[in-house]
């Protein structure tokens, strides 16, 4: 069989698609006489705005729309006139919707009278292959650009069988998107190691699909949902990707020269803190939260192939977490290789100082640690296992090792107070010159979330969000099972503690790039150098215990702990006068207070910044 795989708007210019590459390799291991090939949507998608519009619409204003805009639908109602025939469809819901949210829409407005034409573009070049089948991954926005390219297949060739999967289809979604699309015939749920190539069996026999877990497919005219099954695809059983053709086709691409491509490994799949304490607003993992993980010498094996193919350095990796036995087996081997890596990883916030710098040793140049709030009793309303205190140490780290540090801060949970928002606020603007959230956002209620799966955790009321009003045209019970964000009752914190907090976070962007708070030894003297936004300049001498005292301080702790510590080691300070001293030291705002701990904010390095937006 001719099996095309296709990858559609939005997926990343800079990224291959990890699953074509995947699937890929999973056809070519299964069902070897078949023959596979590629198509990248999202280049042609960009290849195709920049050349119709004289180049007036370029990558970055891709970006705008498919990364910047995800939780606005934007990219989704681009192409959502053409599955409904209707160039004008959503537009006056789309205004409106955007009117009361203060969200920028001219690039999707301008964008969308070209989305007709390139449907048709992709269809022809598609069919000119001659493919018995088309496979389409859909993760976040590329659910509508894939089904109006699937109905426009269906239209022109009725043959060819139209195959959907990705995190879109997991759980109720794949059956919604199933029921609701006719022309497309099969949507696997889950995992595709083992459920594609069984169905690719099935198409070639001819014969009912009943026995592949989890798939959706046609009895005649019913939508029949195979029972999802809970066995997890084994690491072993995990390929390495291939990213050929995807290297074809950026070579000719004219996008090639706006971007700087990025090759994606996964070394694990589902999230070992998850399996334990599952993060109260997080659905990221869906069906799929058992963690498992490739052996690091295997990890990198892969990684090592991959960057002399293709002779890239900066290595994406998907895993939702960090295996922590990658400190051991994995990061110290990338650390010893000589290979000028730049890698990217999701961690969890808790990590060592040492750990932190083996990242910074390995490599690894940007990692997304979790953070999400300042406040340890919001984390604690999370399940995140983590406190205020231990995040700001870890802000820190990542300053001291040079780790760019991507994070948001989350609020809006049930239960939350203006208690636990306030003092955090108040020493925001001592925390200037360490690495600020994107910005402070309310949370949505996602789908697969214990805030989702338990409405008795506070939020009872849940319907589709309101954007979805202007991507989908189906009835709300439907939506219900077809998408993956809610609206729901507002939680938590509203009205001037909200605003105080926004206000804080963008303080605290504006002022990041050239802040300061550095430590210096000078003999005997432990310097702090403050330059940060907002203060006078000013340079802070210690000596003796109080220098002692500030260095203690850096791993976070009470004044009773830190009064035995500097006892042990050898000062003699009474009690009264580390009290004063704390007092002091926090009220120079080198201290971040949580609770009762106390943590030292100045740093060891000052890595090389740049001002918001350049990069």
């Amino acid at each position: 069989m001719r099996v095309h795989l296709v990858t559609m708007p939005w997926h990343p210019l800079d990224l291959p698609s990890l699953q074509l590459g995947l699937l890929q390799r999973i056809v070519r291991r299964s069902r070897p006489g078949d023959e596979v090939s590629e198509f990248h949507g999202s280049l042609r998608w960009a290849e195709f705005l920049l050349e119709n519009s004289g180049g007036r619409l370029r990558p970055g204003d891709y970006v705008a729309v498919g990364s910047d805009a995800i939780f606005h639908g934007l990219g989704d109602w681009v192409f959502s006139g053409v599955l409904y025939d209707d160039p004008g469809w959503g537009e006056a819901r789309l205004k409106e919707y955007a009117a009361g949210r203060d969200v920028p829409i001219g690039t999707a407005l301008a964008m969308r009278p070209y989305a007709a034409g390139f449907i048709d573009a992709c269809a022809a070049e598609i069919l000119a292959a001659g493919p018995d089948v088309v496979g389409f991954t859909s993760t976040f926005m590329q659910n509508v650009p894939s089904l109006a390219l699937a109905r426009e297949l269906k239209r022109r060739r009725p043959g060819v069988t139209v195959v959907l999967g990705g995190s879109n289809c997991d759980g109720p979604m794949g059956h919604a998107l199933h029921r609701n699309h006719p022309f497309v015939d099969h949507v696997v749920r889950g995992e595709a190691e083992y459920a594609f190539p069984a169905l690719l069996d099935h198409l070639e026999a001819r014969t009912a699909p009943a026995d592949v877990p989890g798939l959706c497919w046609w009895d005649g005219r019913v939508s029949r949902a195979n029972t999802e099954t809970r066995r997890t695809v084994a690491p072993a059983d995990i390929p390495s990707p291939d990213y050929d053709q995807w290297q074809a086709a950026l070579d000719a691409s004219p996008v090639q020269e706006h971007i700087h491509p990025k090759l994606v490994v996964e070394g694990a799949r589902g999230c070992w803190w998850g399996e334990k304490h599952h993060c109260t607003f997080c659905g990221l993992n869906g069906t799929a939260m058992a963690f498992r993980a490739k052996p690091g010498e295997r990890l990198w094996t892969e990684i090592d192939r991959l960057v002399r193919r293709h002779r890239l350095l900066d290595v994406v990796t998907v895993d939702n977490i960090i295996d922590m036995a990658y400190f051991r087996d994995f990061l110290p081997r990338v650390a010893g290789s000589g290979w000028d890596l730049r890698l990217h990883y999701e961690v969890k916030s808790n990590l060592t100082a040492g750990q932190l710098a083996l990242l910074g040793a390995s490599g690894t140049v940007h990692i997304q640690p979790g953070i999400e709030s300042l406040g340890s009793r919001v984390l604690d309303l999370m399940d995140k296992g983590v406190t205020g205190a231990r995040n700001v140490r870890t802000l820190r780290e990542c300053e001291n090792h040079a780790l760019t540090c991507s994070w948001n801060l989350l609020y809006g949970f049930p239960g939350e107070t203006a208690d636990d928002y306030t003092p955090v606020i108040d020493q925001l603007p001592a925390l200037v010159h360490l690495q600020p959230p994107s910005g402070a956002h309310r949370i949505q209620l996602e789908r697969f979330s214990p805030h989702f799966t338990d409405p008795g955790l506070g939020f009872g009321e849940r319907r589709p969000a309101a954007m979805y009003q202007h991507v989908y045209d189906l009835p709300e019970d439907e939506l219900t099972d077809l998408v993956y964000l809610f609206d729901t009752e507002p939680a938590g914190i509203g009205g001037p503690v909200e605003r105080r907090l926004k206000e804080a976070v963008a303080d605290w962007r504006a002022g990041h790039a050239d802040s300061r708070l550095l430590f210096e030894e000078d003999g005997a003297e432990l310097l702090v150098h403050d330059r940060r936004y907002g203060r006078p300049p000013a340079t802070h001498r210690f000596t003796g215990w109080r220098a002692a005292a500030l260095r203690r301080l850096e791993d976070g702790r009470t004044v009773p702990a830190l009064h035995r510590l500097l006892t042990a080691g050898g000062h003699e300070v009474p009690a009264r006068s580390l009290d004063a001293w704390v007092d002091h030291a926090y009220s120079l705002a080198l201290l971040f207070r949580d609770g009762t701990t106390y943590v030292s904010l100045p740093t060891w390095g000052e890595p090389v910044r740049l001002p918001e937006g350049a990069a």
